[in-house]
């Protein structure tokens, strides 16, 4: 369903209910799509919302406004329009960095932020030659499979390879280039030690989009509260190759701070 907020519409996946709310956020060139099956495998009693940001998936694609901070506005006033409350950050990648932002405005009703793979506060090390080259092929179907086959590792199904491809061709162009040539330049590290939740970081072994050195060098330095674990043999897409992984992880994190859901009551 398509929402409008901060000047655009955003498509949101809107499932179960209860009094805590798990936001999904996707990767760059991806959307709602991917958290499917991990929400699949959570309680009917956490409502979860998977959005599809600014210029991907479904959502609205405006000419300008993808700077991080931007992205972040558009996420606080969906929650806003749905009467959010209590609610936890799931994010993967590029939105990770949109949640770090979110976070460290200090938001009433942030429980805590669970990351996968995400990209660092610090600028994001994609070498100069990969931009040009994601830049300048964008909309290929050709660089889109080279893609999928360098972010990910476990096997997947024909249909989710198709829906991973499919994804990354129908993102943008303005979002594409935006993200590529601004938002995972900027540098938000100063404002994240705002951040007061827990913050939890997945990410595979095998993942050649973000290496796992990353995190302890360009994000956990940043936070004054947060785990860093891996899950072995798998890439960047984890809600795509390890949707059981992830899904208990989010559980195992959600327990530990003692965020259960409240009630059972399935949406129609």
């Amino acid at each position: 369903m398509l929402y409008s907020t901060n000047n655009t519409r955003l498509n949101v996946l809107d499932v179960g209910s209860g009094s805590l709310t798990l936001v999904f956020l996707h990767y760059f060139g991806g959307s709602a799509l991917e958290w499917q099956t991990v929400i699949g495998q959570l309680p009917d009693a956490y409502r979860c919302l998977a959005i599809d940001l600014r210029g991907h998936g479904d959502s609205d694609a405006p000419a300008t406004g993808y700077s991080v901070e931007t992205m972040a506005d558009d996420v606080v006033d969906l929650l806003d329009t749905l009467d959010v409350h209590d609610f936890v950050l799931v994010g993967h990648s590029l939105s990770s960095k949109v949640a770090f932002a979110l976070a460290s405005r200090q938001p009433i009703g942030l429980q805590s932020l669970i990351l996968l793979s995400p990209s660092p506060p610090k600028p994001e090390p994609i070498p100069d030659a990969d931009r040009e080259e994601m830049l300048k092929t964008h909309g290929l179907r050709s660089a889109a499979e080279k893609t999928f086959a360098k972010i990910t590792v476990r096997p997947l199904s024909e249909m989710a390879k198709e829906q991973i491809i499919a994804d990354n061709l129908r993102t943008s162009e303005a979002a594409w280039k935006a993200w590529l040539t601004f938002g995972s330049k900027e540098d938000i590290s100063a404002q994240i030690s705002g951040i007061n939740v827990p913050v939890s970081i997945l990410v595979g072994t095998e993942d050649k989009a973000l290496a796992p050195d990353v995190q302890p060098t360009l994000t956990l330095p940043y936070l004054k509260n947060a785990t860093f674990e891996t899950i072995d043999n798998a890439g960047h897409l984890l809600p795509w190759e390890a949707p059981n992984d992830v899904a208990a992880f989010i559980q195992k994190k959600l327990a530990r701070l003692q965020l259960t859901p409240k009630s059972s009551q399935k949406n129609p």
